[in-house]
């Protein structure tokens, strides 16, 4: 039975979907049904020549565009007049110079030379970005100035301290400690803690700035000498039998048996390593990391109760009562230098925090300055009573204590001083001087106790934070302390010349070169023996490849044949010198010729 009509024809409504009308705005865009075929393969290829236009008009690399938009980004529209980096000048290039360059190694050594080269390339970048900021640096170091006719050492401890704020005048102060003196004192790395030993037992630990009082003692027998370790936690009391270690609350952490009679202590903080100078003649190296003894030098003179420190290499200079001092190193049993310095014995030496410079003081009172490079006396004072303690501070003050007074000297290794810069009188005998790092302080342990003096100058204004931080927090100090254990350099490495550690060794490359070939039988460093590559269309004939061979050959010896020429002419050259020089000295008639037959 066939269906309706009428349902047929609403079938077919369904089926198909009916185009919705076209808008205005769509009129433009969409073809008419009018329009032909032709049309619109005419309207495809105008627009593929377009875009084939535009595609030429580009820039083809990504430069070029970075450029265009950098320069559009002007706001004045003017170029800068001083393009690149700003120019430092040598002078201050110097101040920050570390080492020289180091000469290149022989041919053949890429790898060596490309790392040589990289480092360079390192170190002035460090040396160039330190210079520039070093304008950003606000801290200036201040000095006395006298009116017309007035000397700075004749200005009072008490003026000064009125004169300055409030803040640098508490830093004068005296602690009267008379029942267990005299002292010996040392100063932290930071500055902001003060140890302090006295020679009847008394040690002590304080935070001399807000005067804190970290932990007293009395260790009930004799102390010689006292020192901080790398951090303020730790510390080394030299006692009269043995040396202990204590931490900031007094607690015993240590005794070391093999470090006996010790007098006299210095630490070395990029080592880990605490020196130890003994009444039995013995220098002691003990790795403070690991807790063992590196190295235990007899020196065959006697008592040394003289010692200090090169902060430049670590080479410890030890004074004697011969009149000598000596520089030791870890790494051998002899002193590496003897110098005679005085006439009478030896009662203190100093460095300077750049290496440069050593004064040292005798019993015949003088007190001299060296110049450790070249090892030769710069200025020589005469001191009526002798000076019995020295101290070197970061800016080259000298301070040199004579008796119950300190007196404090400025430019003393440039010029020749005939006044002090800052003077004062104690109450006791001086046993022990040192002045504070980044601090225009003096510290002073006498028979009486403990006296800080101001002296303006003194300290290094700005400080390394990475270095040594005054205002670290403790998770920084934790973080200080792990990063320098794991930078620690090892005892092998102290020599007098720490810049040697960047060159290469010529001599003993050249003879572990000569061991290898002896073991090889052969040299694997020469050049393999020259073998022509193989050509075709008759180019390899033996006539060709022999001819090649020839011209190889030949470009080979040009450097054998340039220096046995150049040999031959030096030895030519002595040889015509040393003629001239016979024929001179015959010429030279004397009085007794004319008796010749």
């Amino acid at each position: 039975m066939a269906p309706p009509v009428g349902t047929a024809v609403r079938r077919s409504h369904v089926g198909k979907k009916k185009k919705p009308s076209a808008r205005y705005w769509q009129e433009s865009q969409e073809q008419q049904p009018g329009e032909k075929e032709e049309n619109k393969s005419e309207k495809d290829g105008e627009q593929n020549k377009e875009s084939q236009q535009e595609k030429r008009r580009r820039p083809k690399k990504r430069k070029v565009e970075e450029v265009e938009t950098h320069k559009k980004k002007f706001v004045s529209g003017k170029s800068d007049p001083f393009p690149g980096p700003v120019i430092v000048p040598e002078e201050r290039l110097k101040k920050f110079r570390r080492a020289e360059k180091s000469k290149k190694p022989p041919s053949g050594q890429y790898k060596l030379k490309r790392l040589m080269a990289h480092s360079e390339v390192t170190t002035e970048m460090a040396e160039k970005q330190a210079a520039r900021f070093d304008l950003l640096l606000p801290e200036e170091a201040g000095f006395l100035e006298a009116d017309e006719g007035e000397d700075t050492c004749t200005i009072s401890q008490e003026d000064i301290a009125e004169a300055v704020d409030i803040t640098s005048g508490a830093k004068y102060f005296s602690l009267k400690l008379s029942q267990f003196g005299p002292y010996r004192l040392d100063y932290g790395r930071t500055g902001r803690h003060l140890l302090l030993g006295g020679r009847r037992g008394h040690v002590a630990c304080v935070d001399w700035q807000t005067k804190k009082l970290m932990c007293e003692m009395n260790v009930m027998e004799s102390v010689n000498d006292v020192k901080w370790l790398h951090c303020e936690d730790m510390y080394a009391v030299a006692q009269k039998k043995w040396l202990y270690i204590y931490d900031s609350k007094g607690i015993e952490l240590h005794c070391i048996r093999q470090f006996n009679d010790v007098l006299r202590m210095q630490f070395l903080p990029y080592h880990f390593l605490l020196a130890t100078a003994s009444a039995t003649g013995f220098l002691q190296y003990l790795d403070v990391s690991v807790g063992k003894e590196v190295a235990a030098i007899c020196t065959k003179t006697g008592r040394l109760d003289v010692m200090c420190q090169n902060p430049r290499n670590a080479i410890v200079h030890l004074g004697h009562p011969n009149g000598t001092v000596s520089l030791w190193s870890p790494n051998q049993k002899e002193a590496l230098v003897k110098m005679l310095c005085h006439q009478g014995g030896v009662r203190s030496v100093a460095v300077d925090k750049t290496g440069t410079y050593m004064v040292t003081s005798g019993m015949d009172k003088k007190l001299k300055v060296y110049d450790v490079r070249a090892y030769k006396p710069l200025q020589s004072y005469f001191l009526p009573a002798g000076a019995s303690c020295l101290s070197l501070s970061q800016r080259g003050l000298l301070a040199a204590a004579t008796g119950d007074v300190v007196q404090v000297y400025r430019d003393v290794w440039t010029t020749a001083v005939t006044k002090p810069y800052v003077a004062h009188r104690l109450r006791g005998t001086v046993w022990g001087l040192q002045f504070c790092p980044f601090e225009d302080v003096l510290g002073v342990g006498h028979g009486e106790g403990f006296t800080s003096m101001l002296v303006p100058g003194a300290g290094e204004p700005n400080f390394d934070g990475l270095d040594a931080n005054p205002y670290g927090n403790k998770k920084q100090k934790q973080e200080w302390e792990v990063k320098a254990l794991l930078e620690k350099i090892q005892p092998e490495l102290i020599g007098l010349n720490p810049g040697e550690l960047g060159k290469v060794d010529h001599a003993s490359f050249q003879r572990r070169h000569q061991d290898r070939v002896e073991a090889l039988g052969y040299d694997p460093l020469a050049k393999e023996k020259f073998v022509p590559r193989y050509k075709k269309k008759g180019r390899s004939s033996t006539g060709r490849i022999e001819k090649r061979k020839k011209q190889v050959a030949h470009e080979d010896q040009r450097e054998v044949i340039k220096q046995t020429v150049e040999d031959r002419m030096k030895v030519e050259k002595e040889r015509l010198e040393k003629e001239k020089k016979e024929a001179s000295l015959s010429s030279n008639t004397s009085a007794l010729d004319r008796f010749r037959k």
